[in-house]
This record gives structure tokens, sequence and C-alpha cells, in this order.
């Protein structure tokens, strides 16, 4: 668990590095980027080697129905962090769409997953996001929503996003537990 926990708080902090330190992230320049770059893929490989090594176990299990309920989050934070609502008619106004998709993304996993290391990390992420769209209103309160687009634009990037929750759910399923039924 010390290393899920490890790669949470190096997400968190490369996350938030630039708007809590913006002296500290300047004075890096532009090799900042790469910097930080490099602090989320390891927070990732330490949030993926912790949750898969943590000795954990299922407090109890959700009912069948959730993983249902999954599938469905899943599509729509797949279409959430696409370009669909920049660009497309129905979410164009939205301020933090692929936030919402991430956010989604956590729910969605905490909804079939009842274990401690999952509550830590999945919930940990979910946090992240919803604090991620508090500092970023207040950091920048004034902010213009994308010009409307074309409902076609929803249509095709809801129709990738269909098609990439098929392929990560075989994929997941080669690496982990199927996400779908049967």
């Amino acid at each position: 668990m010390a290393l899920l926990l490890l790669g949470i708080l190096i997400w968190w902090g490369a996350h938030f590095f630039r708007r809590f330190a913006p002296d500290a992230r300047a004075s890096l320049g532009r090799r900042g980027k790469g910097l930080i770059a490099l602090a989320l893929v390891a927070s990732v490989v330490l949030m993926i080697i912790g949750y898969r090594s943590a000795d954990s176990f299922d407090l109890a299990l959700p009912p069948p129905y959730f993983t249902h309920i999954n599938n469905t989050l899943m599509l729509f934070a797949l279409y959430f962090t696409s370009p669909g609502p920049a660009k497309g008619a129905l979410f164009y106004k939205l301020r933090h769409p692929m936030l919402l998709g991430f956010a989604m993304w956590a729910v969605a996993h905490l909804l079939v997953n009842w274990d401690p290391a999952s509550f830590v990390l999945f919930g940990s992420m979910l946090v992240w996001a919803l604090a991620e769209m508090v500092v970023i209103n207040r950091a920048e309160p004034d902010w213009t929503p994308n010009p409307k687009g074309r409902i076609a634009k929803d249509g095709i990037f809801f129709a990738a996003s269909t098609v990439l929750l098929g392929v990560i759910g075989f994929v997941h399923g080669l690496v982990g537990p199927s996400p779908f039924p049967g």
C-alpha cells in the first residue's frame, strides 16, 4: 500500500505544483513540462504496482447489476475525456469535461471494486478530479465556452468512445478482471 500512496501523492503534487508553487514551476522553464510528465508517468507506474501488490480483500461484493452501471459510466467517461464535448453541440458549455470524465471513471471503478486498495486509489482520484475543478475555477474565474459545434461531432466521438470501450475492456480482461459480464 505504501507504493500506492506514494504514487497518489506524486500524482497530486505534479498536478497542483503549478498552482501552489507558481514561482518554482516558472523557474523550471520549458524543461518543467518534461519533469512534470516524468513525475506523472512515475506516479502511474507506482500506483499500478502498489495497487496490484496491495494486500487487499473484498469488504463486500457489489450487486451484479453494478457491472452494467460501471460500463455505462465508462462509456460516458471516455466520451467526456475525448474532444467531443468541446467540438460538439451538446456539452460545449461544460468547463471541465475531461475532469468530469476522469471523475466518472473513478466512480465507475468504485461501484465494482469494494476493497481497501480500490477505495484508496479510485477514491483519491475522484477527490483529486473534483479538487482540480475547484482550484482551476478559483485561479481562472473568467472563462468563455467554446463555440457551439455540430451534433454530428458528438455522434462521431460517442461512436469512437463505444469502440474504445470495447478495446479497453478486451485489454482489461487480458491483464485483470474482465469488465464485461458473462
